[in-house]
């Protein structure tokens, strides 16, 4: 595939009037309700196209009070959108490996029985949460596109391989889920009366590096083999090694939004932009409570003690630390420090500072997963701006 060094967006070619606004906006509604579960976000739009550099999305500093006309969306408010909606093509296409071998129609029985010994719902939780990213992905580029800014188009960077095991499309991809590093210190803050925000590190209760989280290929994960609990053999031990850190893969992924969208929120100045990000971010919220409960059922017993004869990774049983740090039905926010030391502890959404939770913190922690193994540098200049993009946002008063 070749390579582009910039965004490939789509613009309208005139300034939308506000005579043709209401058609307009069915024309893109009825579009983007037959585009929502493709790949492809910005094939067959129908309207003419213009390319946009990386760099001309990237200023110094956007100011969210700052509109170019009237019912258009701000400088700003058009960053804040436009590095959700990247971070939401992103999911989708990791959540979209997930689903095609392990959702309710994934063509993995050995890696979705392995999901169930979680938890008997995975496979349709899988489904759902997938769905909810294509929506949230749509949604956003077709918003953009209605207030006549550029919607956010990563196809050309879906170079990465796929996994070669049955059920897996042999396509392109954004993400890497071969080889993970999953940072596990979500478990430890959440339990933890300590905020990032004010200069806590948190680790996590044990180590996931070099980690597959879904099968690479068939040679040492069968297909259709059986997935005991407990594993009864080394292949079965390795498949459900494999899912067990797809288990807290899905829990670090989604806090991540948990933590960007309230910290994005926070520079909207557009009541409806402010209304879009709390809207996605709450669902955000509700996919990471999920994901937190099942990721617990992986170091517990009777699942507790698996070990992937490949890369020696085990799965402690946390339980057995008798420290509420571990303690996997602890899944509710603890109480932390908020806004002052001086204020009672409060039970919240956290880190939400720029520095921790915004949009360069996003990248740096999905780099760092190794979620982007393998991309071009291009990519990651791109998405490294739209993130410096949104920021750099300032809400106006």
């Amino acid at each position: 595939m070749k390579e582009k060094t910039g965004l490939s967006a789509v613009t309208s070619e005139t300034n939308l009037s506000e005579a043709t606004s209401s058609s307009t906006d069915d024309g893109v509604q009825r579009h983007w309700q037959g585009v929502v579960k493709r790949r492809s976000f910005l094939k067959g739009l129908g309207i003419a196209g213009a390319t946009l550099s990386a760099g001309a999305l990237l200023s110094t500093e956007a100011h969210g009070q700052t509109s170019t006309s009237s019912g258009k969306l701000s400088k700003g408010d058009a960053a804040l959108l436009r590095f959700a909606a990247a971070a939401e093509l992103i999911e989708a296409d990791l959540w979209q490996q997930y689903n095609e071998l392990g959702g309710v129609r994934g063509g993995n029985a050995a890696y979705i029985a392995a999901l169930s010994n979680l938890d008997g719902d995975m496979a349709q939780y899988i489904s759902d949460n997938t769905d909810d990213e294509l929506s949230h992905a749509a949604f956003l580029n077709a918003y953009l596109i209605s207030k006549g800014e550029a919607p956010v188009d990563l196809d050309a960077f879906r170079t990465l391989p796929s996994s070669q095991a049955t059920g897996a499309l042999n396509t392109g991809r954004l993400t890497n889920l071969l080889r993970l590093n999953v940072d596990l210190s979500w478990y430890t803050r959440y339990r933890s009366t300590q905020n990032p925000d004010f200069g806590t590190k948190l680790k996590g209760p044990f180590v996931i590096e070099n980690q597959p989280a879904i099968p690479v290929s068939d040679d040492d994960t069968p297909p259709g083999q059986p997935q005991p609990v407990p594993p009864a053999n080394a292949q079965q031990s390795r498949m459900q090694a494999i899912a067990n850190t797809a288990g807290f893969h899905f829990a670090f992924i989604e806090q991540g939004g948990a933590s960007l969208y309230p910290t994005l929120a926070f520079k909207a100045n557009s009541a409806e932009v402010l209304r879009i990000l709390i809207s996605i971010g709450g669902v955000e919220i509700d996919h990471f409570g999920l994901w937190h409960d099942k990721a617990g059922n992986a170091v517990s017993q009777p699942l507790a003690g698996v070990t992937d004869p490949e890369t020696g990774l085990t799965f402690p049983d946390l339980n057995a630390l008798h420290s509420e740090l571990d303690q996997t039905n602890l899944i509710l926010a603890e109480p932390c420090e908020f806004i002052s030391k001086s204020l009672p502890q409060c039970s919240v959404i956290r880190p939400t500072s720029t520095k921790n939770g915004g949009a360069v913190a996003t990248i740096k922690a999905f780099t760092e997963d190794l979620l982007f193994l393998g991309q071009s540098p291009a990519f990651f200049s791109l998405v490294t701006q739209l993130a410096q993009e949104a920021d750099s946002v300032r809400r106006g008063f």
